[in-house]
């Protein structure tokens, strides 16, 4: 096309060679060149949503961008695309046009088979896709109709066409024990098979510590560790040990905690370090654990069982009456468990030293009650620090032989919790200052203080009720500390907790130390659980450098490069930018799948009760409706704000409350209802009710809260349009 002659060829493939190198095109992987210059466009993740439309998460950390449906229908969710800003895309919200499809996510799809019109088709678990795909090829398998299975999509989807893939696995029926996990693992690109390279250098390790792993290392056989964790667990991270010890002319005590040293036996950048990277984290679901390492290492070799020598990392701390730690040292060590206790065990030997568990564990007496002394002196430090304690009812689920819910309990939080989490705080802590004492990059596991916009929300909020949060427009841990212990007597208290917790940031993991808000620490770095976080072990490798002398570079896998001169180029600091930046990712991606196993558990136990009345607790708002957690069973349903009533609801964003515009009824956070089950959805993990009970205009709790009708809200809440919720954003 450029009509380039023979004798020119040698000098423009030169030249554009130079134009590479200098940034300004690119090579795409069909060989086309790319104008890398492209400031009109924007770059981002295309987010889908149930109803068809969309959203562009942008890279640039911007707003999110609207996409039409018509603009979803030739991309997938989580595809990455570069798109083009075109103003009032919807209701006045700015929204794009894609111009280019930079890399597909997810080729590998699970969904159900269905025969439509003898056309075999697959319609995605997950509702984000919104496209049926057709299947052109069964492969090897014969499956049929509604089974569970996975499709490799070989053509992906246009304007005019839809996506067509080959099946590679039938999962089996939706109603098989464990299907919501096969399920879940791979609707979110959760790994859950390790590498046949990973398996075959974990089975080549040995069975049990070896002599010459002593080399180096301080025998500590001889002291009483013990761990404590909870009764299902398997793998046994952290032992620790503590005595009492004289400061001079003061009692303090020197606190021991010791960790598994899984970086003994992992390597940087073997194949079972790449396995635990590309995982980042253990994924937990009822009955069912997806481990960060294979089980020989997780729950043998590098778990802390009792009876057996164990390597460890021991962080050995000297504690002053005040909590105050006031020296550290780190070294590796062997250690040898003389118990595994559980909470339960714990928490009924230290409340009653001469009952009978106590007798049972006469000899661990001492030990124990030494460690809830440090304890006691760790936890009145960190009440004068000022850090948040947000006392959250947190539950578990009981399931029976098939892996369904039989119930719902609370989880008992009791003074062997606290007692264990003193201990590896302070760990932690002592690590993130390790590090910055040696000025050696890490993984800081930081919490950025709240967002100018939420605080400012809250603020109004607070203020409406006769509080506020601090003396200053930048509130910190220990204002928010002092309001939660200022309204724990109220009525209102929870909703109040609960509005608190909402305005405080995601915790993520960075190299950049910006500080923990919530635990008001300058530095904090997770350190106590390598076997199950991928940051952890990080930080481990890194303490062994420094120890040694050295520095530590972590090794990243070659696909997070597009090539060598890519890797090459980046910095030692964009390195571990883009560990954490994935460890971040990798827990938020655990969190999800199981939540979306717990949301399908939760459905199933539910399906069984429609039109049964259950009291309960308002636990969410939002313009479309509340969410109601039911008592008792600890299982959250929406009424749909067309169920409130004739009434025409307006949504208050900063009081999160529904306001009837007549009749001032409001439905605000931790107000009680009735409500009956109508509706259960397994597909979209749905539980609907309505209410059986309406809530008087000037109840107590609502003349607390000054009940009047307000009519100047600008946003109002939307109806229910053919049975489709249309308020859900992105």
């Amino acid at each position: 096309m450029l009509s380039i002659k023979q004798q020119e060829r040698e000098g423009f493939f030169k030249r554009l060679s130079a134009m590479e190198r200098d940034g300004q095109i690119r090579l795409d992987k069909l060989g086309c060149y790319h104008l890398t210059d492209l400031s009109n466009f924007i770059s981002g993740r295309v987010q889908g949503h149930r109803d068809g439309y969309g959203f562009l998460i942008r890279d640039d950390a911007g707003s999110d961008l609207f996409l039409s449906n018509t603009e979803m229908q030739k991309v997938m969710h989580n595809d990455r695309v570069l798109a083009r800003v075109i103003s009032h895309a919807r209701r006045g919200r700015s929204g794009a046009h894609i111009v280019e499809i930079t890399e597909r996510r997810d080729k590998t799809i699970i969904g159900r088979l269905l025969n439509e019109n003898s056309i075999w088709v697959v319609s995605p678990e997950d509702k984000r896709i919104s496209h049926n795909i057709l299947v052109k090829q069964m492969g090897k398998v014969t499956p049929k109709s509604g089974q569970v299975v996975s499709i490799e999509l070989t053509d992906f989807p246009g304007y005019h066409s839809q996506p067509i893939g080959k099946i590679g696995e039938v999962l089996g029926d939706i109603n098989d024990p464990g299907m919501e996990i096969e399920i879940a693992v791979r609707k979110y690109g959760v790994p859950h098979q390790f590498s046949d390279a990973a398996l075959v250098q974990a089975e080549k390790l040995p069975e049990q510590m070896l002599e010459s792993d002593l080399r180096h290392r301080i025998d500590l056989r001889d002291m009483s560790f013990v761990t404590i964790d909870g009764e299902d667990s398997r793998d046994f991270d952290d032992g620790v040990y503590c005595e009492p010890i004289r400061i001079g002319q003061q009692n303090g005590f020197r606190l021991l905690v010791a960790i598994a040293d899984v970086s003994h036996y992992v390597a940087d950048g073997d194949s079972l370090d790449h396995e635990a990277f590309s995982r980042g984290t253990a994924v937990y679901f009822p009955r069912r654990v997806i481990p960060m390492l294979p089980e020989k290492l997780s729950n043998d070799l590098c778990s802390l069982k009792p009876n057996v020598d164990r390597c460890a990392l021991v962080c050995d701390m000297i504690i002053n009456p005040r909590g105050c730690i006031q020296k550290y040292q780190f070294y590796p060590a062997a250690i040898h468990s003389v118990a595994r206790l559980t909470y339960t065990e714990v928490a009924a030997i230290l409340s009653n030293p001469k009952g009978g568990e106590s007798a049972s564990r006469f000899s661990l007496l001492p030990h124990l009650q030494n460690l809830h002394s440090v304890f006691k002196i760790l936890l009145q430090a960190r009440e004068n620090r000022g850090a948040i304690e947000f006392d959250t009812n947190e539950t578990y689920i009981v399931c029976d032989a098939q892996g369904k819910i039989e119930q719902i309990l609370r989880r008992q939080r009791n003074d062997a919790h606290k007692l264990i989490e003193e201990c590896m705080l302070a760990a932690n802590v002592c690590a993130a200052d390790f590090l910055k004492r040696n000025k050696h990059p890490g993984l800081y596991r930081i919490h950025a203080s709240p967002m100018k916009e939420k605080l400012l929300n809250l603020q109004t909020f607070l203020c409406s009720l006769g509080l506020k949060l601090g003396s200053c427009d930048k509130p910190n841990a220990n204002d928010y500390a002092v309001l939660i212990k200022k309204v724990q007597s109220r009525s209102d208290a929870t909703m109040l907790k609960t509005m608190l917790l909402r305005s405080m940031q995601q915790a993520a993991y960075s190299p950049n130390n910006i500080g923990h808000f919530g635990l008001a620490y300058d530095a904090y770095v997770h350190f106590t659980s390598p076997i199950r976080r991928y940051p952890d072990l990080l930080i481990h490798r890194v303490i062994h450098a420094i120890l040694a002398g050295k520095k530590y570079q972590p090794h990243t896998p070659k696909h997070y490069y597009s090539d060598e001169k890519e890797k090459h180029a980046r910095s030692y600091d964009a390195i571990w930018q883009t560990i954490g930046f994935q460890c971040s990712a990798n827990e938020r991606r655990a969190d999800e799948a199981s939540r979306d196993v717990e949301a399908w558990l939760k459905c199933y136990f539910m399906k069984d009760r429609l039109g049964k009345e259950y009291n309960g607790v308002i636990s969410g708002v939002t313009p479309f409706g509340i969410f109601v957690q039911l008592d008792s069973l600890f299982i959250d349903g929406l009424v749909h704000v067309t169920e409130l009533g004739s009434d025409y609801f307006q949504y208050d964003e900063i009081k999160n409350e529904l306001r009837g515009e007549r009749s001032g009824i409001r439905y605000g956070l931790a107000m009680r209802v009735r409500v009956q089950v109508s509706n259960v959805n397994l597909d979209m993990r749905k539980i609907d009710c309505r209410l059986v009970q309406e809530v008087p205009a000037k109840s107590e709790f609502l003349q607390a809260r000054c009940c009047k009708p307000i009519h100047n809200i600008s946003q109002p809440t939307r109806k229910k349009k053919n049975n489709v919720y249309t308020e859900h954003t992105s």
